[in-house]
Order: C-alpha cells, then sequence, then structure tokens
C-alpha cells in the first residue's frame, strides 16, 4: 500500500486486492494463456494487472477514477502490453479497439458488477471466459436454480450464455479496506451454442418479469409495460406454464420460449 498512497474510494464500490496469494487461483480460473486478450473492469492499485500482464498477450485495464492515473500509469509504463483506460466502464465502448478481448478477468467493484457482467454477456461476444471477484451472495444469483431466494433476472441471463466452470470463496483480508461482506471468485465460459439469436428480446422479458417479483408474471409483465395481463398469461399457456406462474418458478430455457410466445 506504501507504494500507491491512494485512499479508496468507498462511493466507488473500491476495495483494492493487495494480497498476492490469491492470484494463482486466479490464473487457474481463468485459464490464462499467452495468446489471451483479458479486459480488467477496476484495476485499483495495479495488482492483478501486473500478474495478468506477465501471462498474457494484452491486457486492457479501465479504470474509472483518476485519482490512481499517474500511479497506474508509472507501474506500467514498461508493460508495453498493458492498455490503461480511464473512464466509465459502463458507458465506454468496450467492444472498441484492438485486439478484441477474449477475457474478462477482474475483481469488480461492488457497485457494477452485475451490470458488467449481464452487459458483456451480448455486448463482448468475442469473451469466451469471465473470472471474476464479486460479492459472495453475486456470485450465488449468477448460478442460482429457479424457485430459491436467490434467483432472479441475472440468474436466468448469465445461465442462458455461459457454464460455470469454477467458484472460490475469498477472505475479507485479500482487500483493503477489508470489506463487510464476504467475496467470491467465479468462473463462467460462453456457451457452444453462443446466446440465443434473440438474447435483446429475452432479455426485456427477463427484466419485466422480475421487475415485481411479489406479482404474478403477467401481472409484472403488465406492470412493466411489455404485455397486457391476458397476453401474457395466454403466452405462458402456450409453453405449458401455469397462468398464475411467478418469474421465479420458470427455468432460463422457459424464458426464450416466453419471449418467442410473446413476439
Amino acid at each position: 500500500m506504501s507504494r500507491f498512497p491512494v485512499t479508496p474510494n468507498r462511493d466507488l464500490g473500491q476495495h483494492f486486492l493487495v494480497d498476492e496469494n490469491i492470484l494463482g487461483v486466479i490464473g487457474r480460473l481463468a485459464e490464462l494463456q499467452a495468446e489471451d486478450s483479458v479486459l480488467e473492469i477496476g484495476p485499483g492499485l495495479g495488482v492483478l494487472t501486473e500478474y495478468l500482464a506477465d501471462r498474457a498477450g494484452h491486457v486492457r485495464a479501465v479504470e474509472l477514477d483518476r485519482a490512481l492515473e499517474p500511479a497506474l500509469r508509472e507501474r506500467f509504463a514498461q508493460h508495453e502490453n498493458v492498455e490503461l483506460q480511464f473512464g466509465d466502464a459502463l458507458r465506454l465502448d468496450l467492444a472498441a479497439g484492438e485486439p478484441a478481448p477474449t477475457k474478462l478477468v477482474a475483481n469488480l467493484p461492488y457497485n457494477i458488477a452485475t451490470p458488467i457482467v449481464v452487459e458483456t454477456l451480448d455486448g463482448l461476444p468475442t469473451v469466451g471466459l469471465w473470472c471474476v471477484m464479486v460479492q459472495r451472495e453475486v456470485a450465488d444469483r449468477f448460478f442460482a436454480e429457479p424457485s430459491t431466494k436467490a434467483y432472479g433476472g441475472v440468474s436466468v441471463l448469465v445461465q442462458l450464455a455461459a457454464e460455470r466452470t469454477g467458484f472460490h470463496p475469498v477472505s475479507r483480508n485479500v482487500f483493503r479496506p477489508r470489506p463487510n461482506v464476504e467475496s467470491a471468485l467465479v468462473a463462467f465460459r460462453r456457451r457452444g451454442t453462443g446466446i440465443p439469436p434473440d438474447y435483446a428480446r429475452i432479455k426485456r422479458v427477463v427484466e419485466a418479469a422480475f421487475a415485481h417479483r411479489r406479482k404474478t408474471l403477467p401481472n409484472s409483465l403488465e406492470l412493466a409495460g411489455l404485455a397486457t395481463r391476458e397476453v401474457g398469461a395466454a403466452a405462458l399457456e402456450r409453453i405449458g406454464v401455469a397462468r398464475d406462474a411467478r418469474a421465479e418458478a420458470l427455468a432460463p430455457e422457459q424464458f426464450v420460449e416466453l419471449a418467442r410466445a410473446l413476439a
């Protein structure tokens, strides 16, 4: 920490990775190879960035906090395979530039972890593997089963696009400041079949379906302005689901059927 006298910004969800012992686990789960082009969101102090740079062909590290820029540029001045980009990862065109990323490996800032993962599933078609450090409860949501407390819209969207390849609980002691929540590394690979061709529409249906969790699915679709209650109920019947079903009862594949029935 003395090398980077920077105060973590809690408003940005910053918890800097400082324990290098976890890097080997990240490397294993990320299956790092020399030909990889890695996208890292939220490099912080650059601990993971340097590890990636020593093992991958190219690393693009995207950091929102400009206060970190001088230290990061100094640290990686001699690393020709490291590209530093400063800005909001949720607003930048992450698909722009060369080489295109093939893996996303990051200690994701807590406040953007879920939207980053969801948006990159279809927004970065060249990414074949994700290895991300997130809050434990977020990691659990990604591959939660239907009708469980953790199951939600993000579960559906992630599981339609990818399958989990690894999971590792992470001690709070690897971060500074020490967070008040548990964390975990989760790795997942894009399915060989790719995302469904109508993924954008499926995403809209999923978001509308889970927008009102205490409502039946037809009511939630209507409240979200996607379809009337009658149309939603009829679509559920066509795919063999009860008219009064709730979103959390449907498996990911059933949302694909529902989106097509509503089309």
